[in-house]
């Protein structure tokens, strides 16, 4: 206990600290407390790993509003590796965390919207030609979407965005991503999740045939193929005619209604054809799945969702900060939360 510098007003050594936000991060603060007790013979509870670990995240989010209030209004980029990106991948979606507020609804569960930022080396230089994965940062926040497009960019500004030989914003194709691309990437390339559209597909196609199962699963692989070739036109025609064939919806039709499902089918994909290009993204080498974001959304819920878990905003967001540090590079969790003290001029 003396050795870490905890005096019983809370304040930690930065090394304790350190071991604090690892704990919290990664895990529910009662268990943070027990590894902790573990480690260093203290007897603390939940809550007190908690209050450190929220004043902690807090001062992080303040650093990241300073750093976003630097780069918007004075045009400081944060630091950045000086290594130039061949190809720059920024992915976005939602996960879930349930509040202690109840929404208008009823409910308590409210989306905490994530970015990844991942640079690779295109398929066109490695061998077997599969773009290779090398370094993945997380940023997750609750703030509306206007604020979460701001902080994205800056995570892309910390990655080396202006470097990138090669940008591309990687989605399921919902709207909100579309606004937060337009504004804030306006020249990157757009690139639907390949996963995302074939399962449009699969879900068309047992909407074309929902009591034949053999069928729409044939109708499926077809128009999966078609996407694959880049045979769009014929693949366009295809759901048309489904939907022709099936009728037009009523006004009042549920979503899962077969033929409100093929109606969308065909808006999704006419709406979305610039950026379904797969056979020219491989011929470059580039990734065509989010499987990095769908997974860093899974690492964020492991931790914040949860039916016996409610969290106030405040509380919440420090703990999104830190575990977004803990998912982008522990090794420089350190530097990250606790940069070294600016050189004063000679």
């Amino acid at each position: 206990m003396r050795d870490l510098n905890l005096p019983t007003e809370g304040h930690l050594s930065t090394h304790a600290a350190e071991k604090v936000v690892i704990e919290a991060a990664t895990g529910a603060f009662d268990t943070a407390a027990i590894k902790l007790n573990h480690d260093w013979g203290t007897t603390l509870d939940g809550k007190q790993v908690q209050r450190w670990s929220e004043r902690i995240g807090t001062h992080a989010v303040e650093r990241r509003e300073r750093e976003l209030i630097a780069l918007e209004k004075r045009n400081v980029i944060p630091p950045c590796k000086a290594n130039e990106h061949e190809l720059l991948v920024i992915g976005m979606d939602g996960g879930r965390v349930q509040t202690t507020v109840k929404n208008q609804d009823g409910t308590r569960w409210r989306e905490d919207k994530v970015v990844t930022v991942t640079s690779y080396v295109s398929g066109t230089k490695t061998r077997g030609g599969e773009p290779q994965k090398l370094v993945s940062s997380h940023l997750a926040t609750m703030q509306a979407v206007e604020k979460f497009g701001r902080l994205a960019r800056l995570e892309a500004e910390r990655r080396g965005i202006r470097q990138a030989q090669q940008v591309i914003v990687m989605g399921d194709g919902a709207p909100w991503i579309d606004g937060v691309a337009d504004k804030h990437f306006p020249s990157a390339q757009r690139i639907v999740d390949w996963y995302h559209a074939v399962e449009h597909l699969n879900e068309a196609a047992k909407a074309a045939y929902p009591q034949e199962e053999p069928q729409s699963r044939m109708l499926a692989d077809g128009w999966e193929t078609m996407l694959w070739e880049g045979r769009f036109d014929e693949l366009m025609s295809g759901l048309r005619k489904e939907a022709a064939r099936a009728g037009v919806p009523p006004k009042d039709a549920p979503d899962n209604d077969p033929r409100e499902v093929l109606r969308k089918a065909v808006n999704y994909f006419a709406q979305r054809r610039d950026r379904m290009d797969y056979p020219r993204y491989r011929k470059n080498g580039w990734p065509i799945g989010s499987g990095v974001t769908e997974s860093g959304v899974k690492l964020y819920n492991k931790r914040v969702k949860g039916t016996e878990q409610f969290w106030n905003l405040d509380g919440v967001e420090s703990i999104l900060q830190l575990r977004s540090e803990w998912l982008s590079d522990s090794k420089e969790l350190h530097h990250r939360l606790w940069p070294p003290p600016q050189q004063k001029a000679a």
